[in-house]
């Protein structure tokens, strides 16, 4: 190597507390060592460093970062947290440094024999950037840009993007009519991960340091070598994607720091972001309107997918609710003293269906199933439970997989595991089979079944009076029979759907569309059976709050005014009908089911969950939010579904083309395929 003595770099080294995947990852230790702590330790091992700069921000936490500035006797800046362009630069000019070594503080293993290179080439060459990315050949953690300060100020003074701003060199990358130089490695080692931007990379630094017996000073080339012989040293990170922080939504980056903070990172199973678009899913929102959502990056976005998880009928943020509720939180939501509100909702609920007598509310699905349940078995006086469809989280319904975990494989997701649900109570709750009145027939013959609670359809609609055969059935065997309306009611029909195919059950309970966005459900009953709650304890505070049924009085009192379900319905029905056409004008077989209010459809194919990635991505392209399900509300105009059906069109015949092995479809997919949720297919 040619000692060029007299040219330096001044190692500007981008640091702050506050990462978006990782918050405090440059404190994280590795024995008594932060990760900047080995970073600087390496950096100075340099020739071609002169002065080592950490530029950081105005954080309360940055101050962490100076004392171990401090302690290493390094220089510290503090600038603008967002703009790291603009730190860059006013560090640069402060400090009067003419040549700037960009380093990141989340490659805490860069090898300072590869600095040399990068700046021994970038003086030799009198390049104005120099880099060893452009193209990247060495690994994930390597990275080194060398950039003179004219440079780095026309970016600066001309770069308009807050992309540009926020990763600094893109900018310059693009500038032409300046030079730019690059470095390779020996061997195309790009895709191995030395970085931190998430746990699992903190963990993988950690594991290799240890390997090397605390050596923090290892080379790149007994790392590489390291690896080689054992590959478990990089078995935690190896599914990242190189400088995804470059190409993942705030969303994304925020949705990595949930998962190291709440277990399964939501607590909400079917708002996990993979369910549907897989390092693109912008995954938090800031405000709603309508059918439309807003991002943390103020991006809009067009909802032809969830709704709030099937909550908002009546679309997002709809100003008649949202007025009832402003005034309650005005003038209190929660007291010592009981809300008038709940007593006018019970009534307004018992009036709707005379077939009842008494009301309970809740603020959760699963907690108003549970508490149904409960009221069933202590009248009853039995605890076997026969059910069919998906009820919620609680012991009591996972424990029809004690016996063998493929019970619920219709009704929620295959093979669920059920750690934590009390052994005791294995076989209690039994599954049948939805219109298969023998199935259920078979277990009232074997099991001494006190409750039957089943959705009143899901996917498929009722046949051969299968509601009303089990209604039957219940009544011969003195059985209680729960209806779970919490997806289906108020939806396409003015209370239950089971008003729609006339039977009634004993216990019926309703959620989702009951507050359209605020939290509240109600379980009526047949009065004999609701007293039974006088014989236990249901209780809970926040069940009295006054939100929830202020917004329900309002939200029933728009339905009812302007008769929503039959819009809903019409709308379904388009829907269904268009998704038909389509599919027949592409040669594609789709299932499609689902009560019209929520259609839902899938592809005959053993691809069905990458096709129904694919059209998540395609639409994504668009700002449209869409899977192979829509919760339709009132506010689904037919002019924003027409949009969706021509997009839809251009799918289906990459799609068509993929079935006749003339495209592949995971060639397409830009993205993993997203993972399976909640079966619809009962």
């Amino acid at each position: 190597m040619v000692k060029l003595n007299i040219k330096k770099v001044d190692a500007v080294i981008q640091a702050r507390y506050g990462s978006s995947r990782l918050p405090g990852k440059i404190l994280y230790k590795i024995n008594n060592k932060s990760l900047l702590d080995i970073l600087i330790l390496r950096l100075k091992k340099s020739k071609y460093i002169n002065r080592i700069i950490v530029a950081s921000t105005e954080e309360k936490q940055s101050q962490k970062i100076n004392n171990i500035c401090i302690k290493h006797k390094v220089l510290f800046y503090k600038g603008s947290e967002n703009n790291v362009l603009k730190r860059y630069y006013e560090c640069a000019k402060k400090f009067k440094i003419k040549n700037i070594l960009r380093i990141t503080s989340d490659c805490p293993l860069i090898d300072p024999k590869i600095i040399d290179l990068v700046s021994e080439n970038y003086f030799l060459n009198k390049s104005n950037y120099a880099t060893n990315t452009y193209p990247p050949t060495y690994a994930d953690g390597m990275d080194v840009e060398v950039f003179n300060f004219n440079t780095l100020k026309l970016a600066y003074t001309k770069s308009k993007s807050n992309y540009d701003k926020e990763h600094v060199t893109t900018y310059i990358r693009r500038i032409k009519n300046i030079k730019k130089t690059n470095i390779k490695d020996l061997n195309d080692n790009s895709k191995l991960r030395l970085t931190v931007d998430y746990y699992e990379d903190y963990l993988t630094i950690k594991k290799i340091i240890e390997y090397s017996k605390f050596d923090y000073y290892i080379s790149y080339k007994k790392i590489l070598n390291h690896i080689k012989k054992n590959k478990k040293l990089i078995e935690e990170n190896k599914n990242f994607i190189r400088n995804d922080g470059m190409v993942i939504n705030k969303g994304q980056k925020i949705w990595a720091r949930a998962k190291n903070l709440i277990p399964g990172g939501t607590s909400l199973f079917s708002k996990n972001p993979d369910l549907y678009l897989p390092k693109r899913w912008p995954a938090y929102f800031t405000k709603t309107n309508k059918i439309f959502i807003w991002d943390i990056e103020n991006t809009k976005y067009l909802d032809l997918c969830m709704m709030g998880i099937g909550t908002n009928v009546l679309g997002y943020s709809n100003k008649e609710v949202d007025k009832e509720v402003k005034k309650v939180i005005d003038k209190g939501n929660l007291s010592t003293f009981n809300c008038v509100e709940e007593v006018l909702l019970a009534e307004k609920l018992i009036e709707i269906h005379p077939w009842s007598n008494k009301v309970k509310f809740t603020r959760s699905g699963g907690e108003a199933n549970a508490v149904a349940i409960r009221i069933a078995r202590a009248s009853t006086k039995k605890d076997n439970i026969a059910i069919c469809g998906y009820h919620g989280w609680h012991d009591w319904y996972l424990s029809t997989n004690l016996s063998d975990n493929k019970n619920l494989n219709t009704h929620l997701m295959k093979n669920l595991e059920v750690s934590g649900v009390p052994n005791v109570l294995k076989n209690t709750c039994y599954a049948f089979e939805y219109n298969n009145i023998k199935s259920l027939e078979k277990l009232i013959s074997k099991k001494d079944i006190g409750t039957i609670k089943m959705e009143v359809s899901r996917f498929d609609p009722p046949k051969n009076n299968f509601l009303k055969k089990v209604r039957g059935l219940a009544n011969k065997y003195n059985i209680i029979l729960i209806f779970d309306e919490c997806s289906s009611g108020f939806r396409q029909t003015f209370g239950g759907l089971h008003k729609y195919y006339n039977v009634n059950p004993d216990i019926a309970v309703f959620g989702k569309t009951l507050g359209n966005g605020y939290a509240i459900n109600a379980i009526i009953g047949k009065d004999k059976i609701m007293k039974s709650i006088e014989n236990t304890f249901i209780s809970s505070t926040f069940w009295t709050e006054r939100v929830g049924p202020t917004a329900a009085l309002k939200v029933i009192d728009i339905m009812e005014k302007n008769k929503t379900w039959k819009i809903i319905k019409k709308k379904g029905l388009f829907v269904k009908s268009n998704w038909k056409k389509l599919a027949i004008k592409n040669n594609l077989k789709i299932i499609i089911g689902g009560i019209d209010a929520i259609p839902i459809f899938y592809f005959n194919s053993k691809n069905n969950n990458l096709y129904k990635t694919f059209i998540t991505q395609e639409m994504f392209k668009h700002k449209i939010l869409a899977t192979t399900v829509i919760y339709l509300s009132t506010e689904h105009k037919t002019k924003y579904l027409k949009i969706y059906f021509n997009l839809l069109n251009k799918i289906f015949k990459k799609i068509s083309l993929c079935e006749k092995n003339k495209l592949n479809i995971k060639e397409l997919l830009e993205v993993p395929a997203s993972i399976s949720g909640i079966r619809e297919k009962v």
